[in-house]
């Protein structure tokens, strides 16, 4: 667990409102996704800084027990050309602390790490949370996905 301070960013993709409650993240979540991949939306991202996929939580209606919106997509230089049925946000300078999760996705290795993080007393902001899908998390097997919370 680092503190880090990172700079404001772009960033286009897909998005689903959704909630904890009742696990209806634990299905919308993976249908976004499937989306996304069967879709190749990547491709259709313009100005992309990277292929890195992010998986953002943002629009909180308080803490992690309330609805929130979940986006997908990949950080880009500007939001001057949104793709249509995709949503472009800026997200401002912020501190995060960063956690790390290594091992097989399949294994619930995403949510065990969330679930760590929802039991610990960080001074969250609830104002946007990533995961951060790059290279290292091209085996499903041997993936390290970087999450990063907003912290006051």
């Amino acid at each position: 667990m680092n503190k880090t301070k990172l700079p404001s960013f772009y960033i286009i993709g897909l998005t689903v409102r959704t909630s904890n409650v009742n696990n209806q993240a634990a299905c919308d979540i993976p249908q976004l996704w499937r989306r996304f991949m069967q879709d190749n939306l990547v491709t259709e991202i313009p100005n992309k800084v990277s292929d890195e996929v992010l998986c953002m939580y943002t629009d909180y209606e308080g803490d992690h027990t309330m609805p929130y919106t979940t986006l997908l997509g990949c950080k880009v230089i500007n939001l001057d050309e949104v793709p249509d049925g995709m949503v472009g946000k800026f997200i401002p300078a912020c501190e995060y602390v960063k956690f790390t999760a290594t091992g097989d996705i399949s294994k619930d290795l995403v949510i065990n790490k969330w679930y760590e993080i929802w039991n610990t007393e960080l001074p969250r902001t609830f104002t946007h949370d990533f995961e951060v899908y790059g290279e290292k998390a091209i085996d499903p097997t041997d993936s390290t996905v970087e999450i990063y919370i907003a912290v006051d």
